[in-house]
């Protein structure tokens, strides 16, 4: 017999003690995503909660649309648009607290929108102007984050500390499919069930890590299987399904909160633009796919129950959708006035205490601005302004 058969051979038996830490069967998710709309019990909804949902998914079609086009006019620099993903983005913002904290990835801008910061903000650093653009205090939403998954530890380390000092406090921490092929999202996971810190993942599976498609990314059979390893529950739910993505995750947010510790939630939806305005998807997908998705639109999903309850008529419909054009209208005309910036912010929030080269960085770019005005304001030998 061969080493290696040996080795194949050699099953070692565990001590008599040993037993799993964990039964694996409570945090699996279902075989199919959890729906809502569409179902019986979609007639037990509360019609305000239902109201609201459209209201905000309108007005996130909207948004997405105008920010849109916003980049084609030179406006933005760059635009992670989140259409068809509506549902997901309103559903994470009103499924907290406002105590609880938010923690955006780049394409979640809408969420942050929906969280309450205002819309010129949360576009301020897709615009190029500053850092964040918004104060993450005010409304407790961490920065967008650009670089794929950092903002999950740092969810789960304001949630841990949150518990430790006795703050009712809950974190949710949104990512994409990409992001979940990252050593953050492992590191993140781990360190939250270790922990059972109140945090909530949720992952937007919208099919694609820009071109490259989930199957390529992970033989799992979902995402949301991927929380088993951890220890912590799994959700599996039709991201385009606001309804039921409302429930997933505020039931999630209230098990964290009774310290029943985190959950991984995955939204399956569709990213119906392309990955940002500098992208062309018609290189790896066709227009067959995208059509069969937008026949599984989130917006509509939640018209035609509310249509079919008689509680949205045409005036209604109107009214949200003028609500809407005026939100849009509001971001067109300020997104148009140019911010008066200040060079010495590329200098004010590096370090909490400047580095000695920093600081003659600083000093030096100050001199020749400095020198830089007082040409302008001059005339050379030849009596001509330069």
């Amino acid at each position: 017999m061969t080493v290696m058969e040996q080795r194949g051979a050699y099953r070692p038996t565990p001590p008599p003690a040993w037993q799993p830490r964990t039964d694996p069967a409570p945090l699996l998710p279902d075989a199919e995503p959890y729906r809502v709309l569409g179902t019986e019990a979609a007639a037990q909804a509360d019609p305000g909660l239902l109201r609201t949902l459209h209201a905000r998914l309108v007005r996130g079609r909207r948004y997405n649309a105008q920010a849109t086009a916003l980049t084609k006019q030179g406006r933005l620099a760059v635009y992670p648009s989140s259409t068809g993903q509506e549902a997901c983005e309103v559903a994470a913002a009103l499924a907290l607290q406002e105590r609880d904290w938010l923690f955006p990835s780049y394409r979640d801008t809408l969420a942050v929108v929906a969280r309450g910061v205002d819309p010129v903000q949360a576009l301020t650093l897709l615009r190029g102007d500053w850092h964040t653009g918004y104060d993450p205090r005010e409304h407790r939403v961490a920065p967008l984050s650009t670089p794929l998954a950092t903002q999950l530890p740092h969810a789960v380390g304001l949630a841990h500390a949150a518990r430790l000092k006795g703050d009712d406090v809950v974190a949710l921490a949104m990512v994409g499919d990409g992001g979940t092929s990252e050593g953050d999202f492992h590191e993140a996971l781990n360190f939250a069930a270790v922990w059972q810190a109140p945090v909530v993942f949720l992952v937007q599976n919208n099919g694609f890590a820009i071109s490259v498609p989930l199957a390529k990314q992970t033989a799992a059979p979902s995402l949301a299987h991927k929380a088993v390893g951890y220890g912590m529950p799994g959700r599996l739910v039709d991201g385009n399904d606001a309804l039921a993505v409302h429930e997933v995750l505020t039931d999630a947010v209230r098990r964290a909160r009774e310290g029943g510790g985190p959950t991984l939630v995955e939204a399956v939806t569709y990213r119906v633009d392309a990955h940002t305005n500098a992208d062309d998807a018609t290189r790896y997908r066709g227009a067959d796919e995208v059509a069969a998705w937008r026949r599984h639109d989130p917006v509509d999903l939640v018209e035609q129950e509310l249509t079919r309850r008689g509680l949205l008529d045409e005036d209604a419909l109107r009214a949200v959708r003028d609500e809407a054009e005026a939100m849009a209208a509001d971001l067109r005309a300020r997104m148009n006035e140019d911010a008066p910036l200040d060079p010495m912010d590329l200098f004010a929030h590096v370090y909490a205490e400047p580095t000695p080269q920093l600081r003659e960085q600083r000093d030096q770019l100050r001199a020749e601005l400095a020198a830089e005005a007082g040409e302008d304001t001059g005339a050379d030998t030849e009596g001509t302004r330069r």
